[in-house]
């Protein structure tokens, strides 16, 4: 397998810094060993105008087949010989994209002791690679390595020059030119790409695979248009793993697109937290400091939701902002209810909710009515259309008031259940919390707090804006001056009773 990497320079900034980069001496070869056989790093030319650094590396094909044991591209057990006469010395595959890796691991980083301003300057690149399986065609080429601001040539190499109606062979003679790049960004698109082209694995896929692939497409990955296509590939097609990724990916979007840290948007369970959020914490030692030890106000509301959706007739539920899953759980235990979906942003989140329903253990009929999956409220997603009911509960307090109409659009504007319950908490209640300091809200994540006029007027707004009719239920006890501590809207279609009874 062979590949180049060349730049040109100036007096002022010479070619030759690309080995500075590449942490390689141009007047040296150097050659290093892998599990796999040897890589050889030298340069053809290497002056101020224009310098060129080679990565040669040579395959031992036996030594891959009795360290994969036969497994992996050409090695069946009814192939023995494919198993030694195949194209892995040649072509660039993900072995060659693993020596890249290990050999200019510092360039890859973008690190450079000896001259650390050069890793984050753009510079002229040329990379050619003689012979790159491509599944696809040169037209997949171009759209892997052109969103990223590469210039592709891909030529489609010919089966057999001596026949040429035979047509072209899968291999791609491939150009890749840029002045915009730097060289760290350049390595880390070859790295994930030349798997992807060969869309093979010569190794063990395992789930640090995911760690991998999100570190070397940071910056690019996320926003690139073929994302999905490049996370299926790279992860050898393996439906967990790539899963995985993809939830992982649609944070770092979101994230971006709020111009926030990942951090901030996986942030629904606290650290260290397993059975309950903060505020239902807050409240139920509230709640627990009588002598009578009443009901805690968790399962006051939980109840109350429950009641209220058996009220509306849904058997199709969706637990938008599910949290840790106790909801869901509490539903998944009523028969009526025969599909229940909980939806969150933050995976952390869904993690917790996966192990306190037991997912991986819970039986087929049980498994077949519930699921659970990332998404934002900030955002329409077409899977959440056709529901008979939906819940936010204590769910708008957590998103900043501009991005309300976001959430309010994606749920009554484009999901459209027929009937939307939401709670949040009474601020005017608060006062009746001697723990709870004056002027603090319940959860440190909570953006506001309403008074039960700020929120029916919200309410009444949404519903006229969207077609629903909404009443107001209060839950815990009903303060005669302050209110109840929970305060619920439930939301339905208008017209949604009278074809009920015409469906009854």
């Amino acid at each position: 397998m062979f590949l180049t990497i060349s730049t040109t320079g100036t007096p002022e900034r010479p070619a030759t810094d690309l080995g500075f980069l590449l942490h390689k001496h141009p007047d040296k070869t150097q050659a290093f060993s892998t599990s796999y056989g040897k890589a050889h790093v030298l340069y053809p030319e290497a002056d101020a105008e224009r310098c060129t650094a080679a990565l040669l590396l040579e395959v031992d094909a036996v030594a891959l087949v009795r360290r994969g044991k036969g497994k992996g591209r050409g090695g069946a057990p009814d192939a023995a010989l494919a198993q030694y006469v195949n194209d892995r010395p040649y072509a660039a595959s993900s072995l060659l994209a693993v020596a890249l890796n290990d050999v200019f691991s510092s360039a890859v980083r973008g690190h450079c002791k000896a001259r650390p301003e050069l890793p984050e300057q753009t510079r002229p690149l040329r990379v050619e690679i003689p012979a790159l399986p491509a599944r696809g065609g040169p037209d997949l080429v171009v759209k892997l390595f052109e969103p990223l601001g590469w210039t592709v040539t891909a030529e489609a190499v010919a089966l057999d020059t001596a026949f040429p109606e035979w047509g072209a062979s899968r291999y791609v003679r491939l150009v890749l030119e840029s002045e915009s790049l730097t060289l760290a960004e350049a390595l880390r698109h070859l790295y994930v790409l030349l798997p992807v082209l060969d869309d093979a694995k010569h190794y063990w896929v395992s789930s640090d695979e995911v760690d991998k692939l999100l570190r070397a497409g940071e910056g690019w990955l996320p926003d690139h248009p073929e994302h999905k296509l490049i996370t299926s590939r790279y992860l050898s097609r393996r439906w967990s793993l790539t899963r995985q990724a993809m939830e992982r990916l649609e944070l770092v979007r979101l994230a971006e697109a709020d111009d926030s840290e990942v951090e901030e948007i996986d942030n629904a369970v606290e650290e260290g937290e397993v059975e309950e959020t903060v505020d239902d914490a807050v409240e139920q030692a509230v709640d627990g400091e009588t002598e009578e030890k009443p009901t805690p106000l968790v399962v006051r509301r939980r109840d109350a939701i429950i009641a209220a959706l058996k009220e509306s007739g849904a058997a199709r539920v969706l637990d938008l902002g599910c949290g840790q899953g106790q909801l869901v759980q509490a539903l998944l235990k009523d028969v009526r209810f025969t599909e229940i979906v909980g939806t969150d942003v933050s995976m952390r989140a869904l993690t917790i909710a996966s192990r306190r329903l037991k997912l991986d253990r819970m039986g087929e009929r049980q498994a077949s009515r519930v699921q659970l999956f990332q998404s934002s409220l900030a955002y329409t997603d077409n899977r959440l259309k056709g529901y008979d009911a939906a819940v936010l509960s204590e769910v708008i307090e957590h998103v900043d008031l501009p991005r309300l109409p976001a959430l309010e659009y994606a749920v009554f504007g484009s999901a459209r259940p027929r009937t939307v319950l939401v709670t949040t908490p009474n601020v005017e209640y608060n006062v009746r919390w001697e723990t709870l300091p004056a002027g603090h809200v319940r959860h440190g994540d909570h953006r506001f707090e309403w008074t039960r006029e700020e929120f029916r007027t919200w309410a009444a707004t949404v519903a006229e804006r969207h077609g629903y009719e909404v009443e107001f239920v209060p839950i815990g006890p009903d303060d005669p001056e302050v209110g109840p501590p929970t305060q619920m809207a439930v939301f339905k279609q208008r017209g949604t009773d009278e074809k009920e009874a015409k469906a009854a």
